[in-house]
This record gives C-alpha cells, structure tokens and sequence, in this order.
C-alpha cells in the first residue's frame, strides 16, 4: 500500500492525548462513561508487607496460581511463576459459571498450603470494585460471554465454592483488575511520585492513582481521603482518526461499538485489522499479534505488502498507547502538580514484543511519549518505563495482604 492509512503524526497524537484527558476527566465526576474511571476500595500498604497470599491470575483465557510469600518487603513466588493453565474453553458456547470454578479449583489443589490465607485475586475483566476488597463483573471482554455472572460479585462465589472442596480454607478474597495488580506492584519502589499500570496483551488498559477529592462522583459523605486507586477501563476509549479498516473490524467484532481504543491497539485485533485490509487474501483464522509481528520480523517468507502494512498496524498501536499515556499524565500533573517521576508497569506480551527489522514496540511507545510529553509542556516530567517479573501475583498478594 503506497498510502499509510494508519500513520498519525504528532498533532494527531497530541490530540488523542488531550481526548483521553477529557474523557478520564468524565469518568472521574459522572457514572457510566465511555472511560468509566473505576475506583478500587483497597488501600494498599507501600511498606511493611508482610505474611503469605494465595494468588489467583485470570489474564484474558491464560489462568495461573501461586503462594506469595512477603518478609521484610520481600515477595517470593512458589512456584517461581505459578501454575499456569490455558482457559480458552471460556470462549465455548454454553460454558458456565461452575465449570469456570471447577476448572480454576483444579489447579489451586496443585499447590500445598497450611493454614488460612487470604487470596488476592486478579480478575482482568471490566468490573466495578466493592468495599471490602469484591469486585462486580461489568460486563465480559476478549470473546468471554459466560452467562449469569454479569451484576454480581466475582470473588465472594468463588470462596464459598473452594472452602466447599479444599482445605484448609481460605480466609478471604480481595478482586483486583490486572492493571491495579501492576499499579500495586509498582509501589515495591518508593522512589516516584506517581505511579501507572499498564497491560498491552490480548485486551489493553491503564489504572492509576487519583486524589480520592477529583473523583467527585464518589461524593464527600464517603470521607474518602488520599489518592484511590482507579482502573479506568480505557479500553473502551473511542479516539479520533480511526479509519475505514477499524470501522471494518467493529463491526465483525462480537461487540459493535465497544472497546474501540482496544480494537485499535491490542494483541487480539492487530491481526483482524490485517486481514481487514487485505478481505481476499488467505490467513490463518487465529492470526493475532504474536503472528504479527513474526512477519514483520521473517519478512521473507511474507508477501511484501502484507509486512508492510503489518508494521503500520504495529506501530500505530505503539503510538496510540503513548498518545494515551500522555493524556494520563496530563490527568495527573493536573491534579498533582509536584509529579515529575513517574513509574511505569507495563505488563502483556504485545508491549515486550521484539520487531527484528525495526524498533520493538516499547522503544516506539517511549520515543513517542517523550516527544508528546516536550511538545505538551511537560518536559520536566520522566516516565520510567519498568518490566517487572511477575507483577500480577505481587500486586495481588499486596491486595490481598492490605
């Protein structure tokens, strides 16, 4: 393609930045958003960590457990990653609730425990945090549909269903988004005045730290104080300068309307954007982002075009994910004036994605930022972009542990 119909260039980013700015402000003051900003209700403890958590990792269909253990601040991870279990049955027709427990119960009996411990829970799909440390399923992403579980609590079943069948029990249950785990799991260094957590993998979100008085939706007769964490769902960002090709794809996708920014940007799109382009070429049915970017890397098994246009799809998704962080720290230098470093937990297998023949994806999402943050008068403000081990089970111990 001579024309690159997914090129964007620094005014039409800063412009997608400032959007993302606006909407995040929406969702912080009013109910059902397009970015909702929703608050977490769990404070997390930033020192002293201490004790044991069982951990729960449900990222898109790649389901895992651990124990975490916590001494003197220091997490250690049995088994080193966890157990690690494909749920892609998720996506069948007619798969339900209980299946979903018994298939993650089956894993959990896999690791020895003794005693009561809680269980920190990251549950990477839209839902609303609950006092208490539940969450509320919003609704289902990346081609989940499990009837039944929409409107109700996610963690609180799923004890009573494992105390049912394992012992000993478990003590309680703490629901967090995996990019509050990430965000939490960022607070191990204390060095940064701001923090975010970041997935770019199957689906894509943010989550950060906002003063619990700019969430004017909670209301004062809460006497929230402080900053709250908030996972803003920004997945369901609908930015400007979206092409025929995306439109194409929204259209075919299970969720008309929805998740645009997702549809744009995540692991499980890029490859419907390809082959949107290209409707009477051949490919492979699960051709994804993975597959992606291993032609942009072998080139020379590929038809010249599709690799050409395969990059275009990938870095215009590095360069939206910076457009939307620089809008998130326009949100925070708002609200925080004093914030000049910031830590970054960037979290999904399409963020560390490596490109042989060009820059990967994590070196074009910081070149980007950089440059919208000096052309946006943000100069004196560093990002630290982080890739921590694991991040998910840390920070869901430190919620549940908190």
């Amino acid at each position: 393609m001579e024309n690159n119909i997914f090129a964007l260039n620094t005014e039409q980013l800063k412009e997608i930045a400032e959007s993302l700015q606006k909407r995040v402000e929406e969702g912080l003051s009013t109910e059902n958003q397009e970015v909702q900003c929703i608050p977490t209700f769990i404070n997390p403890k930033t020192d002293n960590v201490d004790g044991q958590a069982f951990v729960l990792d449900l990222g898109g269909t790649n389901y895992r457990v651990a124990s975490v253990d916590f001494k003197d601040g220091e997490p250690t991870i049995r088994p080193e990653n966890g157990f690690k279990k494909d749920l892609s049955m998720m996506k069948t027709p007619g798969f339900t609730e209980e299946q979903l427990y018994q298939e993650q119960a089956n894993l959990i009996k896999e690791i020895k425990r003794q005693g009561e411990i809680p269980i920190g829970y990251c549950f990477s799909y839209p839902a609303e945090s609950l006092k208490g440390g539940d969450a509320k399923l919003l609704r289902w992403t990346k081609g989940v549909n499990i009837p039944g579980m929409g409107g109700k609590p996610i963690g609180k079943p799923l004890l009573d269903y494992l105390n049912k069948i394992t012992s000993p029990k478990f003590s309680s249950i703490k629901v967090v988004n995996d990019t509050v785990a990430s965000l939490f799991a960022g607070l191990t260094s204390s060095e940064y005045d701001a923090y975010i957590g970041l997935i770019v993998g199957t689906g894509t979100n943010m989550a950060t730290f906002i003063p619990a008085d700019n969430i004017t939706k909670l209301g004062k007769d809460l006497g929230l104080t402080g900053l709250l964490p908030v996972n803003l769902e920004s997945g369901n960002f609908k930015p400007p300068f979206m092409t025929h090709v995306d439109n194409i794809v929204d259209a075919l996708s299970d969720k008309m309307g929805t998740q645009r920014f997702e549809k744009a940007v995540s692991g499980m799109y890029l490859g419907e954007l390809l082959k949107a382009v290209f409707p009477g070429d051949d490919f492979e049915k699960d051709f994804d982002a993975q597959k992606l970017t291993t032609m942009m890397s072998y080139p020379d098994v590929y038809k010249e075009q599709h690799v050409q246009v395969a990059r275009q799809i990938y870095e215009r998704s590095a360069k939206l994910v910076a457009a939307s962080l620089a809008g998130l720290v326009l949100v925070l230098t708002n609200y925080l004036p004093s914030v000049k470093r910031i830590r970054l937990i960037a979290e999904g297998s399409l963020f560390w994605s490596d490109d042989r023949k060009g820059l990967n994806y994590k070196a074009i999402v910081a070149i980007t930022l950089r440059e919208l943050l000096d052309s946006m008068s943000c100069r004196n403000v560093t990002v630290d972009i982080d890739k921590m081990d694991n991040a998910n089970l840390i920070g869901s111990a430190i919620a549940a542990l908190s």
